[in-house]
């Protein structure tokens, strides 16, 4: 129990670190491309001026440094208009082999100024130009760089995860099955010679009125010993009344309950078939019923109702004990969760496995609260 909460909390500090590395990435790259930004502002600010000098210079005078300032730009994409918003030149600008190019420099221009992104051009006494331009290349890649990275390095991540998720569930199947083999083969030796014990006592003593009482309790560690032997291995499914199945499982844990514990019992007239490994599924509803009996504190009642729908047949074990948070909602079927002082917390994983890898169905917590009861629903396939 211990274990599995400093789990969560180390996964919860992985999460909070991994955070923290994102956003600490995206803020040094945000302040990277502001930088270079108001760097390429600088640039095209140089650019206008030496643009404006240019137009308005002399006919004799030296103008190489404008024209070494013009022809440096190769990057940012800059479209010179006039006063009317004609367009006068364009550079850096790759234009769709076909496409209006008017029509799409236009349409640059106006996004350009929507961005607020125009430099007066000042000409003297020929009035003004504007230039307008857009981020350059490298900017527009490191500002979407970062999310890529991320985006790929998120993916790394969830591909890892699921792998160990699913090496680990492989490990916990192993176990399970390991164990449940262990289990039943353990049994069998004693169980075999209870039952020849039995059959010696019944030839000694056939009127023995405890000799029925020793049977039918030998029969029931036989019938324990086949449950652990069909998870060990897999169990296959028949045609079964769930009615009969959910009867039999109540009838047997009512006759061993605390005389204050009450049984209500809601089922159709009619039989209710589908395919399940009866055994198994009389355990799960034995594990629900003793998990309502102990909520209890062996005092109250437990109501089973078994209801369908077009597709799905379900059983519900309704008591009247302390009940659960919603916190606990999922974690009762994780293995080792328990509330009470003594027991494995084990049988809710059990159920659980039982129903979703042998059966495909489901097995949760319909509703609960504390001091409401709780009601357990198993729902299985038609």
């Amino acid at each position: 129990m211990k274990l599995l909460s400093n789990f969560r909390k180390i996964k919860v500090l992985l999460i909070i670190f991994a955070a923290v590395i994102a956003a600490s990435s995206l803020w040094v790259s945000n302040m990277l491309v502001d930088d270079l930004k108001e760097e390429e502002v600088r640039k095209m600010k140089m650019w206008a001026s030496a643009m404006g000098s240019l137009i308005s210079a002399e006919e004799n005078a030296d103008v190489t440094l404008e024209q070494e300032i013009l022809s440096s730009n190769s990057t940012i994409p800059v479209i010179l208009t006039d006063e009317t918003g004609s367009i006068i030149q364009y550079n850096n600008i790759v234009l769709d082999e076909g496409a209006d190019t008017l029509a799409v420099l236009m349409e640059r221009v106006a996004d350009m100024r929507r961005g607020g992104r125009v430099i007066p051009v000042p000409m003297g006494e020929w009035g003004e130009q504007y230039a307008c331009y857009d981020d350059s290349m490298i900017l527009t890649q490191l500002f979407y760089y970062p999310y890529v990275q991320l985006t790929v390095v998120l993916l790394f991540f969830v591909i890892c995860f699921v792998a160990i998720l699913s090496s680990k569930r492989a490990e916990q199947n192993r176990v399970w099955v390991g164990l449940s083999k262990e289990t039943a083969h353990q049994l069998g030796t004693p169980i075999s010679s209870l039952m020849a014990w039995t059959t010696v006592l019944k030839e000694k003593y056939p009127d023995d009125e405890l000799l029925p009482e020793m049977e039918r309790d030998v029969a029931r560690l036989q019938m324990v010993a086949e449950r652990f032997s069909k998870i060990g291995s897999k169990p296959e499914p028949a045609s079964e009344d769930l009615v009969a199945v959910v009867e039999r499982a109540v009838e047997y844990v009512k006759h061993r309950s605390p005389s204050n514990v009450i049984y209500e019992a809601n089922y159709p007239k009619r039989p209710l078939l589908v395919r399940v490994n009866a055994p198994l599924i009389e355990w799960v509803i034995e594990n629900l019923c003793k998990n309502s009996i102990d909520a209890m504190n062996g005092a109250g009642t437990i109501t089973v109702t078994v209801t369908q729908n077009d597709d799905k047949a379900f059983v519900d074990v309704c008591d009247t004990g302390k009940g659960l948070p919603k916190s606990q909602h999922k974690r009762v079927f994780e293995p080792g969760f328990t509330t009470k002082k003594r027991g494995w917390g084990l049988g809710l994983s059990l159920a659980k496995r039982i129903m979703q890898e042998y059966h495909k169905g489901r097995i949760y917590v319909k509703s609960s609260a504390p001091g409401k009861g709780a009601t357990f629903r198993i729902e299985l396939k038609k």
